[in-house]
């Protein structure tokens, strides 16, 4: 059995049916998820005859590091061997990316939920794979805790772990549609924001996701959840059916519908993402049809993500452009930031992942 992505409750359960008490399996969650201690025999917490047990019945498995691509920024993207479970015979390896964002006094890790997506966003390159498959929940939760390993974040007590979830962002939007992936995606999310587990705070994680209605409204009735943030890219349904054709499923009027809806907590806002396609979506009139688009919405802000460069047939917006959108929106009484993207030179940004083998020559590999 696969430890890694395990609830409070299977692990305890799961000790109990090993004839252990209950609690053994909250100090095999700590030490998995608090400690980050991915070695049984490091547990010392435990009975040695425990561990002996658990070493022939169980497995702990992060990825394998394929490559990392350093970029000149600080950033990482790491590209991810994911070995098939052994409980789950007929699930394929894949690979995925995550990338780790380093900033002063802070770091965001991006982490992907599906290996390739099946949405076929057409600006997006991963849309290229098509979906290869899900990832479990300790697939997901392994990309947060293989990048805190590896940049050399230390295991923390309890003090120390409210400050890791202050300066640590994780943002859901790498590869894949997270909310096609609900029972693993939010079985993860559970354990990154539990104070017992992984220890990150709501208010730094956030689920970005292309518009999947009753996703969003299952979302909405989570105790547990992360932020919710909407990718948008278009100010109608024509212009959005062709960049993502999840629209012709989901229309913006149901969308928004969903948006209205949703329950915010107070110290929330519900954040809509657009990126900028040059001679495509980023007109005056865009902007303004953007504005009466969220007008019935509360506490909403748009992020303008400037088009990251890749091998689709897409042009970046002009700073001069870019910036009437914004004020547009601005002062119109929609609050927009324009958010450019870490990692580009290591096709690390978004829109650029979709692990593209590329040469060394090219990009910096940290051996």
């Amino acid at each position: 059995m696969e430890l890694l992505g395990k609830s409070l409750e299977e692990l305890r359960q799961y000790c109990q049916t090993l004839g252990e008490p209950a609690y053994r399996g909250g100090q095999i969650y700590h030490a998995l998820y608090a400690e980050r201690q991915l070695d049984l025999a490091g547990m010392t917490n435990l009975p040695a005859a425990l561990r002996e047990k658990l070493a022939k019945d169980t497995t702990i498995t992060l990825p394998s590091v394929k490559h990392r691509y350093q970029s000149a920024d600080g950033s990482v993207r790491f590209l991810l061997g994911l070995s098939a479970p052994a409980e789950q015979t007929r699930m394929k390896e894949a690979s995925v990316e995550a990338v780790f964002m380093p900033s002063e006094g802070r770091q965001t890790i991006c982490i992907s939920t599906q290996a390739g997506c099946a949405v076929d966003c057409q600006f997006c390159l991963t849309a290229q794979l098509g979906l290869i498959r899900n990832l479990t929940a300790g697939e997901i939760v392994s990309q947060v805790l293989l990048p805190l390993i590896e940049m050399g974040e230390p295991a923390a007590d309890s003090d120390e772990e409210s400050a890791l979830a202050a300066r640590t962002n994780v943002v859901l939007m790498g590869q894949g549609e997270p909310l096609l992936n609900y029972e693993n995606t939010f079985a993860a999310l559970r354990i990154l924001l539990d104070p017992k587990g992984v220890g990150l705070s709501p208010k730094h994680v956030t689920l970005s996701t292309s518009g999947i209605v009753p996703g969003i409204e299952r979302m909405a009735e989570e105790e547990v959840r992360p932020k919710l943030a909407i990718s948008l890219n278009a100010s109608n349904d024509e212009q959005r059916d062709r960049l993502m054709p999840i629209n012709k499923k989901y229309p913006l009027k149901e969308l928004i519908g969903a948006c209205r809806k949703y329950s915010l907590r107070n110290w929330e806002h519900l954040t809509f993402e657009y990126v900028m396609l040059g001679g495509v979506n980023d007109s005056a009139e865009d902007a303004r049809r953007v504005v009466r688009l969220l007008a019935k919405l509360q506490r909403v802000k748009v992020n303008l993500i400037p088009w990251n460069p890749g091998e689709l047939a897409f042009q970046e917006t002009g700073e001069a452009r870019l910036e009437e959108f914004r004020q547009i929106l601005t002062e119109r009484g929609v609050p927009a930031f324009v958010r450019y993207s870490r990692g580009r030179d290591v096709m690390a940004a978004c829109g650029q992942l979709a692990l593209k083998e590329v040469k060394e020559s090219q990009l910096p590999v940290l051996q």
